[in-house]
């Protein structure tokens, strides 16, 4: 990955124009898709599989009257009107009529209708006018909205002064989520964060500029997508919200790299190339764990919640590409002015020498690693004080009743609330089929009476079968809200009945209604928070565990971050279930928040936290390795490069979290009512998990840990693959540009070469190199082992040891590269073309490779051998003038050297490599074949 990074970004920082010529029209291409295949954002919710889901659909075959989406407006009667008098009556009643000519209302209901009860309050002071629509709430165009605002703005002047008139209802109950300029405020934020950081205006701007492109780009696309896909308003606010704070994040930590490296003297090119492969193979990392975590949004098993998941992972992946290709790019126009202003070296006093002065990163490591144990304890209570709301913290759906208190649905959802109560804005409905039934509206009517036996129904406003008697419903009204915890109870009472009611009147109950609809959708994402969560969790440790090669470390990080998101959360209850600081965030209702929050926050917040776990602790292991090589591994060393590790990425860290609290900050607010919840957990959770966990935890813990810290057991290192995040590959390609000699033209060369596997050296001091054209015999007294040399000069193995460049690239860093350009025959006893070896030499010769190995050379049939020296010898002459270089191993070097004599190869070179003992080498050989 890393070496593949470097010269992606080497390629990008030559190419700056292309690149960004390939952004823009990219950029261009998504947009002008954008234009012409979106259909816009629905914002209803659905739930497949769940009762509430299934009456819905039952209704829309059998009573499409009531199936579709409502409104409703209410008419409140001035002071010491009632709302029954004539100059009340008679206008609404001519609104009734005249909304049932509007586009898409399928029926008006007048709330003096006497085949209904309860559109009337019971003081006679206010009325309630129910429209049913044809369809779902995306059918429902801006301009039938409009003409039913018209229609229903007009009725107050028809009523007499001091009436109220508020439309409001379940097509009104969302508003789409707009930007503001509070959202600015965090880009501007980030903007001077970025200047101090580089002290730089030039490259300050890099990161922002790349963030931006690349969120206009995934931007469009989830516009586009909208022809294909059903997309809620709040998707795109959510991939804004997080393609922004990662964009600029994984931009600056490449920036930043390069800007270390060009002020210590570094040509800018190689380190542009060089930041993209080690900050850049942290940044693929850290964009991969986020990814996986959004896509496993689709636990749930919720559409809306698996889309918005995909859309923001969308985002994601979009930020990493861009980071990894137009900064480096942009690192090209910058040049030399990367430098920025370097920190000015403190002067000495006179008579005194200049001593290093100590920064604020360093002090405060120090600090925490020479008291870890009472660090530990006052973080983890300190964070448990924070997390003691969340036992309060209460989900739901949006309603009417979280938008904000100017918005006229909000004012119709208030003045339903206080004339007819809470539960009226939000009925329940009972539907079955009762074709069987020889009195359908005796019963229902008993039906009536039943439910409303039951403790927290307020009333039944309607219960009556369809024109075809058929299907009835029984339009329940809670005494309850439709987020209030007590309405998701009665729901649960109410399908209890479910098997009593079906045995006395043969009626297969569902409830339904949008109210039942939103309490299945927080059951299933209540149900989903636990497996979600041990999804997320395991799969932090196991990615941790590949990166560092550690138990204790992915331990600590795993348990870092459930202290982060319990501290979210409990944050985010303070404010929303017990209203502290509700007023200063601008929320407009306290109570229950948006269903999907936690686990949206839990699956963004875990790929945050570890772009942050792996940027420092990454640093302290490489601090680590080279040291332990020099002195030991003890735990001085240990925590020595805790200290040292932190002190180097702390700068960038810092500047990375406080970037990315401003952006979710910005959108609390003034945010969508549904988002500000989610932003602020976001917010607090990162401030909470860079500052507090990362900072502070994870130093302290690491120094109790010293040298335990980097321990794994051999068999599990050996199971686990290997994922060079520290661009350990880069760094030894540096080191060994010039190996084995400046500008060599070896095809092969290896220097102290050994192979292993489980534990066995298959072959050891290997030393040899083999020019174009030249030919190479590889022997041994046991085959197996010159097999394994020739293994890991086709890439195909790793060597344990030594130095090995095949092609002009270093292995095993260039093990892809060299994998697919240089062809294997295993002709050996067991090998796969030992039946028919002329056969499998021709397969490994062809597409023109210029480097063969062929295995088990002195074990062809003599019957057979001129056939493979005649294959030789053709693909030898195919390439010409290009040379092919040709690499045979076995045990027998005279019978090898007589095949490559046939082939018109006279004086190969030979190298004999040291084995181990028969049993081992094989039984560790099979380990390698497979």
């Amino acid at each position: 990955m890393s070496t593949l990074l470097y010269t992606l970004g080497r390629w990008s920082f030559r190419h700056s124009w292309r690149v960004l010529i390939g952004w823009l029209l990219i950029l261009a291409a998504v947009g002008g898709a954008a234009a012409g295949l979106n259909k816009g954002f629905d914002n209803s919710f659905s739930i497949p599989g769940t009762e509430a889901q299934e009456g819905l659909s039952q209704l829309n075959r059998t009573f499409p009257q009531v199936s579709g989406t409502s409104a409703q407006f209410i008419v409140v009667a001035a002071d010491g009107d009632d709302v029954t008098d004539a100059a009340y009556r008679d206008p609404i009643e001519d609104i009734v009529a005249e909304l049932e000519d509007v586009d898409g209302v399928s029926s008006v209901t007048s709330p003096y209708d006497e085949m209904v009860t309860g559109m009337v309050s019971d003081d006679d002071t206010a009325a309630i006018t129910r429209l049913q629509f044809e369809g779902t709430m995306t059918d429902i165009t801006d301009d039938d909205k409009e003409a039913l605002h018209e229609v229903v703005d007009g009725l107050i002047d028809e009523l007499p002064d001091g009436s109220q008139v508020a439309l409001g209802g379940e097509l009104f109950a969302t508003e789409l989520p707009t930007i503001t300029l509070t959202e600015a405020v965090g880009v501007i934020i980030a903007l001077l964060v970025l200047i101090v950081t580089f002290r730089s205006f030039v490259l300050a701007g890099l990161p922002l500029g790349v963030a931006l492109i690349g969120v206009g780009v995934s931007m469009l696309g989830i516009l586009a997508a909208t022809q294909w896909a059903t997309v809620s308003a709040t998707t795109p606010m959510l991939a804004l919200m997080l393609g922004l704070a990662v964009g600029i994040d994984y931009a600056l930590f490449i920036a930043a790299r390069h800007q270390d490296q060009v002020r210590d003297g570094m040509d800018p090119e190689e380190s542009a190339g060089r930041a993209t492969g080690t900050a850049g193979s942290a940044v693929v990392f850290a964009g991969v764990t986020v990814l996986i975590a959004l896509v496993g949004l689709g636990f749930a098993g919720i559409p809306f919640l698996t889309t918005m998941g995909i859309a923001a992972a969308v985002a994601v992946a979009v930020a990493v590409l861009i980071a990894v290709t137009l900064t480096p790019a942009v690192l090209g126009f910058v040049g030399h002015r990367a430098t920025g202003r370097a920190p000015r070296p403190r002067r000495a006093r006179k008579g005194r020498e200049a001593t290093p002065r100590r920064g604020f990163a360093a002090r405060w490591v120090g600090g925490v690693t020479r008291h870890p144990i009472v660090t530990t304890v006052a973080v983890v209570l300190g964070l448990g004080l924070l997390a003691a709301p969340v036992g309060s913290l209460a989900l739901a759906l949006p309603n009417a009743g979280v938008l904000p208190k100017d918005n006229e649905a909000r004012i119709g959802y208030d003045l339903t609330s206080e004339h007819f109560g809470a539960g009226f804005n939000g009925p329940l409905i009972l539907t079955g089929t009762i074709v069987t039934s020889t009195d359908p509206v005796g019963l229902m009517d008993d039906l009536k009476e039943e439910v409303e036996a039951i403790d927290g129904v307020k009333e039944v406003a309607l219960a009556t079968p369809n024109e075809t008697a058929d299907t009835g419903i029984v339009q329940v009204v809670p005494e309850t809200g439709p987020d209030d915890p007590a309405t998701s109870d009665l729901v649960r009472e109410l399908r209890s009945h479910h098997d009593e009611w079906l045995d006395e009147y043969g009626i297969d109950l569902k409830i339904t209604g949008s109210t039942a609809v939103g309490i299945d959708i927080s059951d299933r994402l209540g149900a989903a928070l636990v497996p979600f969560g041990i999804f997320v969790v395991g799969l932090s440790f196991i990615l941790l565990m590949i990166v560092f090669r550690s138990i204790w470390v992915p331990l600590k990080a795993a348990l870092g971050y459930l202290l982060s998101i319990l501290a979210a959360f409990g944050v985010v209850a303070a404010v929303f279930s017990w209203g502290w600081g509700a007023d200063l965030l601008h929320v407009t209702r306290t109570g229950p928040i948006i269903a999907f929050m936690p686990i949206v926050v839990m699956g963004v917040l875990f790929g945050l936290a570890m772009d942050y776990e792996v940027f420092l602790v990454s640093r302290m292991r490489e601090d680590f390795v080279h040291a332990a090589r020099r002195l030991g591994a003890t735990r001085d060393v240990a925590v020595d490069a805790v200290r040292s590790g932190f002190t180097a990425s702390a700068r960038v860290v810092t500047a990375a979290a406080v970037i990315m609290f401003a952006v979710f900050a910005a959108f609390v607010p003034e945010g969508d009512s549904n988002l500000k919840p989610i932003a602020l957990a976001l917010a607090v959770g990162i401030a909470v998990d860079a500052f507090v966990v990362r900072m502070t935890l994870v130093p302290a813990v690491m120094a109790l840990l010293g040298d335990k810290a980097w321990w794994m057991p051999k068999w599990l290192d050996r199971l686990l693959p290997h994922f060079d995040i520290e661009g350990e590959a880069v760094e030894r390609e540096r080191a060994l540009a010039d190996w084995p000699e400046p500008a060599s033209t070896a095809v092969v060369a290896a220097e102290g070469l050994e192979v292993a596997a489980d534990d066995v050296v298959l072959a050891s001091g290997a030393t040899f190199r083999a020019e174009p054209g030249e030919a190479l015999v590889v022997t041994s007294a046991d085959p197996r082992s010159a097999r394994a040399v020739g293994l890991a000069v086709a890439g195909r193995t790793p060597a344990s040891d030594g130095l090995l460049r095949v092609a002009g690239h270093l292995l095993p860093g260039r093990a892809a590269w060299v994998r697919t350009h240089v062809g294997l025959a295993l002709l050996g006893q067991g090998g796969p073309g030992s039946d028919e070896p002329a056969r499998a030499v021709r397969l490994a010769a062809r597409g023109g490779t210029r480097l063969l190995v062929v295995d088990g050379a002195d074990a062809i049939d003599p019957a057979e051998r001129d056939q493979v020296a005649a294959v030789l010898r053709d693909a030898r002459r195919s390439l010409e003038p290009t040379p092919l270089t040709v690499v045979l191993t076995g045990s027998d070097s005279g019978t090898i050297r007589g095949l490559l004599a046939d082939a018109g190869w006279d004086d190969p070179r030979s190298v004999s490599v040291g084995t181990s003992s028969p049993s081992s080498t094989a039984h560790a050989l099979s380990e390698v074949n497979a």
